[in-house]
């Protein structure tokens, strides 16, 4: 029973769950979004980096000091200010250290930190760090009123809310991370050029993303690589916050004499594991996706060695690369996605010139909080200092008063007009501080201080000098680390990819091998190996039956048409072995239901097809045309029921032999039939009843041949096919004497 004899019951307060979720959830987000996922526009940081690098500074790591237990670091994270698991601080310590994952790394660690191949780091019990010079220059003017803290999670202490951020670490060092319903994916670049850009973004507020490519081209990875992206495309990312960039490995061609010769690879993409990059490949070349490729070595030290081994000398060396790239790691797209926290609260996807500005305002907030702190210490400092040289004017009579008066401090304050400050800053002066020479030190200080203090006032009252002071510390920052240093040189280059040929391209990534494709009545189709004579033993299911058959290479494209028109693409090295029937070719393509397939046949660049309809119109199609690069492939003839596709012949001549189903011929040159990429055509041959029985194209010069169902070849000269000669869309003749009865030129 509850209170007052009333039962738990009623007590329970009935809630709206609808409500109630998305109360929750939205708690949730607000919390993944502000305190784990996005960064801070101002300092570039999560929660996670900027509490490790304030309790850096609370141990007093700077980089000039000793290294420090890991251990002792995260557990002041932990404990203090982040109460999350320990691994999960330990993980963001040891990326702020890793000179491949962090253009200018903010921590300075000793021992093992992990590498590109992807290995872990050691425990942190074995591990030490301390800050680095970037870190600093993040931190700098903190304990001046540079920035606002607030209080810890359990109220014990107080942590920045954001840091004074003399570097531009969120462009610089990039970030990533992933919350509720947005995500963000910063990649790294080149501190000097980001300084350059502010510094002309300083001068010229309004200046566009794009045009701020001439000081920043694109990011600059700590693992180097050639980004391959074009120009309009990184403009078109930098302007709207979203985008992305390819880029590639940096290679080289090593000479090893007598024409022999392997491609060494010395940079990797940003974020590819150099270990998982050599597996996958070696997989690719187990599973003969890589013909041009022999063999691969890791032979790396400190730098990335790795040795690619052409499968013969003949092996044109970019062909070998360009079809690496397409298949392996060796080229990433790299993607970005400018989303972060404006003002440490609003997320947002910025252009890089706002990035910019709100880092630049950033930092002129901080220079006026930190003047104005400086400000208030010289007022503090000058009222102490005014109140000794009144002293040092006064020695005899203030030190009587002292000595005897019972209350000196009062006496003094009316004596000599006074502060409490002042009073007490001469009672606390010690004898030695009475001597000549620290009266004109007191002096030069106080002269110093009240010139120092103009300066600020100046300072404050001036937009002006506020940019041009922080003008001058950007310049600072970009003497730093400008592009003379090792760690301000540019480690990515850009480049254009090759202009290979894409079949050569497509070639170079498949076996080149000799196969006899296969295709059923029914539409099943398979590969054999080689190139077989005899198509009388192959075996089909029961009720199926040959269709078509022919050679081709592994490396082919085969074109297949259906009857409603359409033709589909089939690389020859997609299609199932020879063992049992094969595969039905609707599970490769998407065909619709109730089409069937008419022929197939090997494509061959720059050729030509007559396409023809059962109904008898047809046009004459470039091969090239037909290719299509998706599942659905191309419509190329255009029927209507009840008419249908019916031929795809080679144009292999001069002249149109066409045959109905009524047994009339005619013979007509190919140039009267139109050439067209798709559509339904013309008319060929004209009829009464019935359509198309067969078609084909032939020389003129040669005579038109023709073979009975005994396999006996028949040949009619030019001569003798006079009667049958006539112009596109005539009814024809009836056919030669001897031509098969099934109506087909091959019995």
């Amino acid at each position: 029973m509850g209170k007052n004899g009333e039962s738990p019951k009623d007590e329970i307060t009935p809630i709206d769950l609808k409500s109630a979720l998305e109360e929750r959830y939205l708690a949730y987000a607000l919390s993944t979004i502000m305190h784990r996922a996005l960064p801070d526009v101002r300092d570039g940081l999560k929660p996670v980096h900027r509490r490790i690098m304030h309790a850096m500074r609370l141990l007093r790591l700077d980089p000039d000091r000793g290294y420090v237990k890991c251990a002792r670091i995260v557990g002041d994270v932990m404990g203090k200010f982040h109460p999350h698991g320990d691994s999960a601080i330990y993980d963001a310590l040891v990326r702020l250290a890793q000179s491949f994952s962090v253009r200018y790394p903010l921590v300075d660690g000793q021992g093992n930190f992990g590498n590109v191949d992807g290995d872990n780091a050691a425990a942190m019990r074995y591990t030490e760090a301390k800050m680095t010079e970037v870190a600093s220059l993040l931190l700098e003017g903190i304990a001046e009123d540079a920035v606002d803290f607030r209080d810890t999670y359990n109220e014990e202490d107080r942590e920045p809310v954001v840091l004074p951020g003399a570097f531009p670490n969120l462009l610089a060092n990039g970030s990533s991370g992933i919350a509720v319903g947005m995500a963000t994916n910063i990649p790294p670049h080149n501190a000097a050029e980001l300084c350059d850009a502010a510094l002309h973004l300083i001068k010229h507020p309004n200046t566009k993303s794009r045009d701020l490519m001439r000081f920043v081209p694109g990011p600059d990875f700590p693992t180097g690589g050639i980004i391959v992206e074009s120009a309009d495309s990184m403009a078109e990312a930098y302007e709207t916050g979203r985008g992305g960039f390819r880029v590639r490995a940096r290679w080289h061609k090593e000479d090893l004499g007598r024409g022999n010769w392997v491609a060494v690879v010395t940079e990797i993409p940003y974020q590819v594991q150099k270990s998982r990059l050599i597996e996958k490949t070696a997989e690719l070349l187990l599973s003969r996706k890589l013909p041009l490729l022999e063999d691969i070595a890791d032979e790396s030290a400190e730098d990335i060695r790795i040795v690619l081994t052409p499968k013969s000398r003949a092996v044109d060396p970019e062909l070998l690369m360009e079809s690496l790239f397409r298949l392996t790691d060796l080229e990433s797209r790299v993607s970005l996605n400018m989303n972060v926290l404006s003002g440490g609260k609003v997320p947002g996807v910025l252009s890089l010139a706002d990035c910019l500005l709100q880092w630049l305002e950033h930092r002129k907030d901080v220079l006026i909080r930190r003047s104005r702190h400086r400000l208030g210490k010289i007022e503090q400092r000058l009222e102490v200092l005014g109140g000794l040289l009144i002293a040092y004017l006064n020695l005899d009579e203030v030190i009587r008063i002292i000595r005897e008066e019972d209350e000196p401090k009062q006496e003094l304050i009316q004596t000599f007009d006074l502060t409490d400050v002042q009073a007490n800053a001469i009672l606390d002066m010690r004898l030695r501080n009475l001597r000549k020479l620290e009266e004109m030190e007191i002096r030069r200080e106080h002269e110093n201080l009240t010139e120092e203090k103009a300066g600020l006032e100046a300072l404050l009252a001036s937009d002006e000098e506020q940019w041009k002071t922080i003008s001058g510390q950007i310049r600072e920052v970009r003497k730093t680390f400008g592009p003379k240093t090792d760690l301000g040189r540019r480690r990515t280059d850009f480049g254009d990819a090759p202009a290979k040929d894409l079949a050569a391209i497509h070639e170079a990534m498949i076996e080149k091998e000799p196969v006899t494709v296969v295709l059923s009545k029914k539409g099943w189709a398979r590969a054999l190996k080689g190139h077989l004579a005899d198509m009388s033993n192959l075996s089909f299911k029961d009720g199926d039956g040959l269709k078509v058959a022919f050679h081709a290479q592994t490396t082919d494209k085969i074109l297949v048409m259906s009857r409603f028109g359409r033709v589909y693409t089939i690389g020859a090295d997609r299609l199932p072995g020879g063992r049992g029937a094969g595969e039905p070719i609707r599970i490769m393509v998407d065909m619709e239901n109730d089409d069937d397939i008419v022929t197939a046949f090997v494509h061959k660049p720059g050729a030509r097809r007559l396409m023809v309809s059962k109904a008898g119109y047809g046009f004459v199609g470039v091969e090239d045309d037909l290719v299509a690069n998706t599942r659905k492939g191309k419509q190329a003839l255009n029927v209507k029921a009840p008419d249908e596709a019916a031929f795809a012949v080679p144009v292999t001549g001069g002249t149109v032999a066409i045959v109905g189903e009524n047994r009339k011929m005619l013979v007509f040159p190919v140039e009267q039939v139109a050439e067209l990429t798709r559509g339904k055509g013309v008319r060929l041959q004209r009829y009464k009843d019935g359509g198309v029985s067969d078609v084909q194209v032939f020389n003129l010069s040669d005579g038109l041949t023709w073979h009975d169902s005994a396999g006996r070849s028949f040949t009619r000269s030019n001569e003798e096919l006079l009667e049958w000669k006539g112009d596109r869309a005539m009814t024809g003749r009836m056919v030669p004497k001897g031509f098969p009865k099934s109506g087909k030129f091959d019995g």
